[in-house]
């Protein structure tokens, strides 16, 4: 959780720089029920809507496993959305984050942005 009185920067690269946002999203909650699909569709819309674009993978999803804290390995079928950004607004993407954690019922969604240069 973020303390209160944190501060972001909007950090902007040159041209040729840009942010690389990704997230990842699990296709079934705690119970193993899937998520709706239109949880998806909405996460895709609300992106493009905001960044003109945005990148799934949706059709083949990943693996993750990490181990819990007796040593017992936990696996989620998970989908990777990604944007590209020129400006990295990070308290925008923090409470974005917070509120897809909310709607798919996780205490945490992995969320990373990296800086890429664009060849």
């Amino acid at each position: 959780m973020l303390p209160v009185n944190t501060q972001f920067e909007i950090r902007s690269l040159n041209e040729n720089e840009m942010h690389l946002v990704q997230l990842l999203l699990p296709l079934h909650d705690n119970r193993g029920q899937p998520f709706p699909t239109n949880y998806f569709s909405l996460v895709r819309a609300e992106l493009t809507g905001r960044f003109g674009g945005v990148t799934a993978f949706i059709r083949s999803p990943a693996l993750g496993l990490w181990e819990e804290d007796r040593g017992q390995v936990t696996r989620d079928d998970v989908v990777m959305f990604e944007v590209l950004v020129s400006e990295l607004d990070k308290e925008w993407w923090a409470r974005y984050r917070n509120g897809l954690e909310q709607k798919f019922k996780q205490d945490e969604l992995l969320l990373w942005a990296s800086e890429i240069i664009r060849l």
